[in-house]
């Protein structure tokens, strides 16, 4: 294979893989960055992942997945400037990000289209869009249920075309950094058997690149109540560790999903009013448990039809709004320890759909969509087909005519993440470009599809300046060596001190991964507390600090050698994280976005709720500050994290930019600057 060599280190050769570009992650952000180096004239690239087939990009969807851009179609004005602005008003996202994710979004947007993503128009070539949340205009589109797993199959597909190394089964367990830069990464090579490595075949490799573009997800792996795709875990916590910056950390997404599978319960499965039930573990004591808070018919039913499209969960929606629902399922799952189902076969409470019950945006919209009768599954297969069989496909065993579905409150993504420069660059780690859900662009609220939007703009944007900033050989390969020695050595001795311990302990790689996820689900989740925060915070960091000396690994399972390194990663994130909510309320920050901060001098949703769903609104008060976070080590040697907080950056003003100059300029550096 071209690039490939080895270096010895402790008396064992190390495989190192060399490129220009090395791309983590074969998502749609991934791919796209490898897509667009090639086109931009960078054709040194080698993308590594840990699966080709898991991740959210390819594996995760709702009824009818958005993807957000500028409008194309309609006689509805739209601008540049006022999408930038609709994304910056979403509060603590940077304006100069805002400004680029509009103004790439048609660019972006069209090459999916040229590629062959069948993203619908009319027979005149409009690109009809719909409101999604948090939208003013009618911005949105969608290829169906799997609008993001078509795209990466068409990134796929030109990136196959272009000829560029694909290498699977390497996770990235730490970034090697000197002196502020990135100049590689150490990777654990998963499909190494204990008897190959006994043999001498290095569990091990190494990538040697010059730029590093980081398309690996979210950190998926915090917490257990989730509806990320299984085999979508992140690797934030070797980000961090190398010196990269986190940014607005505290704003996740939560909502409905079912549990298996794991999938958004938004748009149609809503709007075609399901009733909702729930039981104990066994699934006995059946109760239609809505009717507790929600008394009134009429009510139920709008604030189940609005669910549909205010999604995820909204704290401005929790008094009196359709985000009560969340609640009251979160009420029923967490503290309440019952389960909980939609049943589509029946209407809720048994009583036959009446337009007569609904309030008017209900009744006109289902009235439009023909599905002003019936039981929910079929209002379901007259609006939305796909919606339904999709589950078929999913799970055979589940049929929605037939079938309950179990869901929860899940989190759903992460607003925040690494931060990045317009250009995706981190301005902490030289040569490393977060994109996609790592990187941490957008704010408190986002409009739905705008994460898809980020993913194709931010890649395109990184592969521009690595092309016309970035060429040339990575650090020459005794040098590289040196920087790379002390992280395989000591992730060579992390893995044989646990491996000892099984001599005589089992392997409790799976009892940590679980109990950790356990934790952040519980205190760090859709409602949170400022004891709980903190507890959560001194128990993860206890975890943290103690891995080395406590798990236990039988070297003998490739699954447990790779859940190893997977709970340092996802340690140090939650502990990154933690930290991140921990100082957010001690500035005094309230609810805001996606998440309940308990508050005993707030006021209760509505009467009868419990005690911990007490808050107060943040309404805005920092909406125009970002947090900021950087890992370090303390003078015990041990994790410690720096939070600070600056003014959000303002959307630059280019109202006076006059043609001749923007030109004269582009003709000197492709306005790559």
């Amino acid at each position: 294979m071209p690039g490939r060599s080895t270096i010895r280190i402790d008396g064992s050769e190390v495989p190192v893989l060399s490129a220009n570009t090395v791309v983590v992650g074969t998502g749609a952000a991934g791919y796209c960055a490898a897509d667009r180096l090639v086109q931009y004239g960078q054709r040194d690239v080698l993308i590594i992942s840990d699966r080709i087939t898991t991740g959210s990009s390819r594996n995760a969807g709702s009824d009818k997945q958005t993807y957000y851009k500028l409008t194309l179609g309609g006689a509805t004005g739209d601008s540049v400037a006022e999408m930038a602005q609709t994304l910056f008003d979403g509060g603590a996202m940077d304006g100069d990000n805002a400004l680029v994710e509009a103004a790439g979004s048609v660019q972006a947007f069209m090459h999916l289209v040229d590629l062959g993503v069948a993203f619908p128009r009319n027979r005149y070539g409009e690109f009809i869009g719909y409101q999604t949340d948090h939208d003013p205009r009618q911005r949105a589109t969608s290829a169906g249920p799997y609008t993001s797993r078509t795209m990466v199959e068409r990134l796929e597909a030109k990136v196959g075309r272009d000829g560029t190394r694909v290498v699977e089964n390497l996770r990235v367990i730490d970034v090697l950094a000197v002196d502020g830069e990135a100049v590689g990464l150490a990777c654990l090579r998963r499909r190494v058997t204990q008897a190959e490595a006994a043999a001498g075949a290095s569990r091990f490799l190494l990538v040697r690149a010059r730029s590093i573009v980081y398309a690996t997800g979210g950190p998926a792996g915090m917490y257990a109540r989730s509806v990320f795709p299984h085999g979508q875990w992140g690797a934030s916590g070797a980000a961090f560790r190398a010196g990269a910056t986190g940014k607005n950390l505290t704003e996740w997404q939560f909502g409905l999903a079912s549990i298996a599978p794991r999938w958004n319960v938004s748009g149609s499965y809503m709007q075609v009013l399901p009733t909702f039930i729930s039981t104990d573990t066994d699934g006995d004591d059946e109760r239609e448990f809505l009717t507790e808070a929600i008394p009134d018919h009429k009510r139920l039913l709008s604030l189940t039809f609005l669910k549909g499209y205010q999604w995820p969960f909204d704290i401005r929606k929790a008094r009196g709004g359709s985000c009560l629902i969340d609640l009251l399922v979160y009420r029923e799952t967490v503290l309440r320890g019952r389960r909980v189902f939609l049943d589509f076969t029946r209407n809720p409470g048994g009583i036959p759909l009446d337009s007569d019950a609904l309030e008017p945006p209900a009744r006109d919209y289902l009235g439009r969509a023909g599905a002003l009768f019936g039981t929910p599954v079929e209002r379901l297969l007259a609006m939305n087909r796909p919606a339904y069989q999709l589950y078929r496909e999913k799970n055979p065993a589940i049929d929605l005519a037939r079938d309950r579905l179990e869901i929860d409150v899940c989190v759903q993504h992460n607003n925040g993440g690494l931060a990045v420069d317009h250009w995706w660059h981190s301005p902490s780690l030289t040569g490393f470009f977060p994109v996609g859900e790592a990187a941490g662009t957008h704010g408190v609220y986002r409009p739905g599809g705008a994460a898809l939007n980020s993913t194709q703009v931010g890649a395109m944007r990184a592969a521009q300046w690595i092309a016309a900033r970035r060429r040339g050989d990575p650090m020459d390969m005794t040098e590289f060596a040196v920087v790379a020695t002390p992280a395989v050595i000591g992730a060579r001795t992390l893995l044989a001190d646990a491996g000892t311990r099984a001599a005589e302990e089992p392997d409790n790689t799976g009892d940590l991964l679980t109990a950790t996820q356990g934790i952040m689900s519980e205190r760090a989740g859709l409602v949170r507390s400022t004891q709980g925060v903190s507890e959560a915070l001194e128990r993860i960091h206890e975890m943290l600090t103690g891995l080395a000396d406590r798990v236990v690994v039988d070297t003998a399972s490739r699954r447990s050698v790779d859940r190893l390194f997977l709970l340092r990663d996802i340690l140090t994130s939650q502990f990154v994280y933690l930290t991140a909510m921990d100082d957010y309320l001690r500035r005094g920050g309230r609810s805001r976005g996606s998440v309940l901060y308990t508050d005993a001098a707030g006021s209760l949703p509505q009467p009868g709720l419990p005690e911990s769903m007490r808050f107060q609104s943040d309404d805005g008060a920092l909406d125009a500050q970002v947090q900021e976070v950087t890992l370090g080590r303390g003078t015990d040697g041990g994790p410690t994290v720096e939070a600070t907080w600056r003014p959000r950056r303002p959307i630059p003003d280019t109202g006076d930019d006059f043609f001749e100059n923007i030109w004269r300029d582009f003709r000197d550096d492709g306005g790559v600057r």
